[in-house]
């Protein structure tokens, strides 16, 4: 199982970060031990002093594929889900300086969380939306019509570069509203008003 991750897909979230809005969808890859799952908790690294969080909806593959033609990628997956792209910002700005990749800052262990899943039967995928609060406050508010490319134009380009096979997770891009997150922190994610999870910060 592979984490895909797409990056600079909410236009608002490109402009609080002051990047440039992208040509094509950014992907980056998180190794399986990003994972954290079933509202486990997230420990803080020693090597950061600035976690960020970021939700994202998560779409699971359901058969394997590769160069896929958008008007197919709906039948790649059955079941949605929400989780968080944790970031180590301090350490993704100084490699971001340098012009070196941000795998450091973005695929350490823990960094993915992921809650559960849902059919996305009944669901208008390209009008939903989600959130993120934090400690009971809502921090994050996206829809996925805000998405620069949809989850089947993200499936059909990822597609072409990575053979996509059962069990994998495409993390398909946060909104605004991203920031720290400190000890004594909880986060709940939520598709309309669906808990999806919740991860405590220590």
């Amino acid at each position: 199982m592979k984490i895909i991750c797409i990056g600079r897909n909410y236009a608002a979230h490109i402009r609080e970060l002051n990047n440039a809005i992208p040509d094509e969808p950014v992907i980056f890859i998180k190794p399986d031990s990003a994972v954290l799952r079933n509202n486990a908790p997230f420990f803080i690294p020693d090597f950061t002093t600035d976690v960020h969080h970021e939700v994202e909806l998560i779409v699971k593959i359901c058969k394997t594929g590769k160069s896929i033609p958008q008007q197919f990628a709906h039948s790649y997956y059955q079941e949605i889900g929400l989780g968080i792209d944790f970031t180590a910002r301090d350490l993704q700005n100084k490699l971001k300086e340098k012009g070196l990749p941000w795998e450091k800052a973005k695929g350490f262990d823990h960094s993915a969380v992921i809650g559960k899943f849902i059919s996305k039967e009944g669901l208008d995928l390209n009008h939903l939306d989600f959130s993120l609060q934090k400690n009971g406050e809502v921090v994050q508010s996206g829809n996925t019509e805000q998405m620069i490319h949809n989850i089947d134009a993200i499936i059909a380009h990822v597609s072409q570069y990575f053979m996509l096979k059962i069990g994998d997770l495409i993390f398909t891009g946060t909104p605004e509203g991203v920031g720290a997150v400190k000890p004594g922190d909880e986060l709940r994610g939520f598709i309309g008003d669906r808990n999806m999870f919740r991860c405590a910060v220590k």
